[in-house]
């Protein structure tokens, strides 16, 4: 059953919550630039990123509580962003909506008086929750199109594109990974939508594929920052999919689409794998290839299978490459405060603990029958908004992510937060402005205290984690 979260808070009653809160006296003589400042969901859905609630805060420390001890000298990987898939489905629900709904909505999700989202992973083509396959070179069965003479962005210019601009109007900093699902089928051994393998013949027409879409996109006056070359090249089921090798995606890499990156003089970043944390032996043998390796800036994961600390293993063979948190879907089946706490727990802490520099939740918007979807498609992806018409929900994935994204600046990076083996699970991340952001999950059925220690110093005060929360705080 399709599970709708509770409206947020009242305006009236999260300024009377702040009230209680500046009105604390452990606040009184505290320099206003360093009052720290708290954000809450619970699981519950009493408290929705509720700003500033009253009772979290006390004024010392508390005996017997545990202490998250942060060392803003150890630091780790930069991190880029909190966000979603704009599909086209998401694209084509937002661009629905009357324009001033849409606008306040986008001030909603991208503007700091907002959630803030920095980071979207758009479909290169068509993914699965579009209402049909396609690619920018489709042709009639039996041609081919090897010179890329009939190449075009037109299935994403009704929608998506005038989406990315309007959001880019707001965000101009805003990361932009794109994804393919599948080549054109001209290009694909089985001339199918689903499954086969890109032929080996068109490498070159699928590396200038690429190509022409950074430009394409670029002359729209979208950047793409990063690509990944196949979407989950395990899964070959999916509508639209490929089935793509390991030794594949290194030979396409290193002979056809980092020279052919370079000669176009295309910064993009090039990012492989894209699938579970199960198989990270699939990334492993791409950046063994030495050759392939220069051209790649990193790996990406998705956690249907798998465990989060497997990431680990690739960043010790491979410490100079980056790591990257893609996608993870939210079913129509789950309850609300299994996947806040779980999505939480695994994604938002454990894999930028496990040095992702992004965590990416899929999708952003579908409506309440979680149309569309490509046949074979996902059927079931709950949105982390659901729009019918003019109206609009916010289901758990706005709250996860907007508990991370709201208060994160540009140039933050992880920082060592001490361990995390106990029942409040945490990270923390160093603004460029030198406040801390620390995330805090207490997935316990009790309220938990904890105390505070900064680069040796313990703060003169202690928080209280309600039972399974999310907290975050910036200090």
């Amino acid at each position: 059953m399709h599970n709708f979260v509770k409206p947020r808070l009242a305006v009236a009653a999260v300024l009377a919550l702040c009230s209680q809160f500046f009105a604390n006296p452990v606040l009184a003589s505290t320099d206003s630039s360093k009052v720290p400042q708290l954000l809450l969901t619970s699981a519950n859905q009493q408290y929705l990123l509720a700003e500033n609630p009253a009772g979290l805060l006390l004024p010392a420390a508390q005996s017997g509580a545990a202490t998250i001890v942060l060392n803003t000298r150890s630091q780790y990987q930069p991190i880029d962003g909190f966000g979603f898939s704009l599909t086209g489905g998401s694209a084509q629900h937002l661009m629905q909506l009357q324009p001033a709904r849409r606008a306040a909505l986008l001030q909603e999700l991208f503007s700091a008086k907002g959630i803030n989202i920095s980071y979207l992973r758009i479909s290169l083509g068509a993914s699965d929750l579009d209402e049909k396959p396609f690619s920018y070179n489709d042709l009639p069965a039996g041609q081919q199109d090897p010179a890329l003479k009939h190449f075009s962005l037109k299935p994403d210019e009704k929608t998506l594109i005038p989406a990315l601009k309007e959001i880019l109007a707001l965000k101009p900093n805003l990361k932009i990974l794109a994804s393919p699902w599948s080549p054109p089928v001209w290009m694909k051994s089985n001339q199918s939508t689903v499954g086969g393998e890109l032929l080996e013949q068109h490498f070159g027409s699928y590396a200038q594929y690429f190509v022409r879409y950074i430009q394409g996109m670029a002359a729209h006056g979208i950047r793409i920052d990063a690509v990944t070359i196949q979407n989950e090249p395990l899964h070959d089921g999916n509508n639209p999919s490929l089935l793509m090798h390991a030794w594949d995606q290194a030979a396409f890499i290193k002979h056809h689409l980092g020279p052919a990156f370079k000669a176009a003089g295309i910064t993009s970043k090039i990012i492989i794998y894209d699938h579970n944390a199960d198989h990270v032996e699939y990334p492993i043998t791409v950046l063994n290839d030495p050759a392939a390796k220069a051209y790649i800036d990193g790996s990406a994961f998705h956690l249907y299978n798998g465990d989060i600390s497997e990431l680990a293993k690739l960043k010790a063979a491979h410490p100079d490459k980056q790591i990257y948190f893609t996608e993870q879907w939210v079913g129509a089946d789950s309850d609300f405060a299994g996947s806040l706490q779980w999505h939480t727990e695994h994604l938002i802490i454990g894999a930028t603990r496990q040095w992702a520099r992004n965590v990416l939740e899929w999708n952003l918007a579908a409506d309440s029958q979680y149309r569309p979807f490509t046949d074979g498609g996902c059927s079931k992806c709950l949105g982390a908004l659901t729009i019918d018409g003019q109206q609009l929900r916010r289901n758990v994935a706005y709250y996860i992510i907007g508990q991370a994204s709201k208060w994160l600046l540009d140039g933050s990076v992880r920082i060592d937060s001490g361990a995390n083996n106990g029942p409040l699970k945490q990270v923390a991340l160093l603004r460029p402005d030198g406040r801390i952001l620390l995330l805090v999950l207490n997935n316990s059925a009790k309220t938990l205290p904890f105390n505070l220690r900064r680069d040796g110093k313990s703060l003169p005060y202690s928080v209280t984690a309600p039972a399974h929360s999310v907290l975050t705080l910036l200090l």
